[in-house]
């Protein structure tokens, strides 16, 4: 077997540990929380299910052959962003992570996580700094414009170490952005309207970089030059594709949630006026 079919078959094990550590460590917090509140209380199947196809998202992402692939193509490589930040990101959140999470730790150790979390105001005034709107925003909408300036591209490519952290950048602010975007426990960090402007106006910023591809006359990226030619593409039509599917693809994704933010409000908006009534 060629060396490039022994890359598209095997996957990073540091990827595959950390997905089999989430998923054990989401499981065994569910199964605590089950034994406790009852089945399907505290976490939803829906919940168990959302977390599970953000984890197999992120398989598909970064432990398959895309992964390989995405190192030849710009093309590729915009699939594994798209995945990354549009796909398994709210599917991640939706899961609602943080309460299994901390039920699968030791109960001292929860205790202790506790008594920190109120009695240190620094921490609950950094997460809530976090949570603010244009803050979670300005954070995914600055990581994805930084990491695409072309030499910062180049650069993570040919670094390995610094790939691993451009993906992990992406996914953080993704999850960090959509956790503010989604309906929470407890209550909504947006309204719908907020929420549907906030994701709109990312959508904006997606599609036009995208179309600045799609339509650019020269390719950006160096590290691709010598490498489309094996997949019967040039380096500006690969550019000009991948440009194509952070525009489109990306875009009906955040219509398609924006399109249920409305759908909720709408929906909230007639329980309120029966209950009026």
């Amino acid at each position: 077997m060629s060396a490039h079919g022994i890359r598209l078959i095997a996957a990073d094990p540091t990827v595959l540990a950390g997905l089999l550590i989430a998923a054990a460590w989401y499981g065994v917090g569910v199964r605590r929380v089950w034994t406790t509140a009852g089945a399907g209380r505290g976490v939803t199947r829906a919940q168990v299910w959302c977390y599970v196809a953000g984890l197999a998202t992120l398989a598909a992402a970064l432990a398959s052959p895309l992964d390989a692939v995405a190192d030849d193509l710009f093309s590729a490589h915009m699939v594994q962003h798209l995945l990354l930040i549009s796909v398994a990101a709210p599917l991640l959140v939706l899961g609602h992570p943080l309460v299994p999470m901390l039920w699968a730790l030791p109960r001292a150790w929860r205790n202790s996580l506790g008594r920190r979390w109120g009695t240190r105001s620094a921490l609950r005034t950094g997460a809530a700094a976090l949570a603010v709107p244009g803050v979670a925003w300005a954070l995914h909408g600055i990581t994805l414009a930084v990491w695409h300036v072309p030499a910062a591209y180049d650069y993570a490519l040919a670094h390995e170490p610094v790939h691993a952290v451009e993906h992990l950048s992406f996914l953080a602010t993704a999850c960090l952005f959509w956790w503010v975007a989604l309906p929470g426990r407890g209550g909504r960090r947006l309204s719908y309207g907020g929420a549907i402007l906030y994701v709109t106006a990312m959508a904006a910023i997606m599609g036009i970089y995208g179309a600045v591809l799609t339509f650019a006359r020269s390719p950006w990226y160096t590290a691709y030059g010598a490498r489309t030619a094996d997949w019967g593409l040039t380096p500006l039509a690969d550019q000009q594709l991948a440009g194509l599917i952070m525009w489109i693809p990306t875009g009906v994704i955040y219509l398609g949630a924006a399109l249920w933010c409305f759908a909720a409000w709408m929906t909230a908006e007639e329980r309120r006026a029966v209950l009026n009534n």
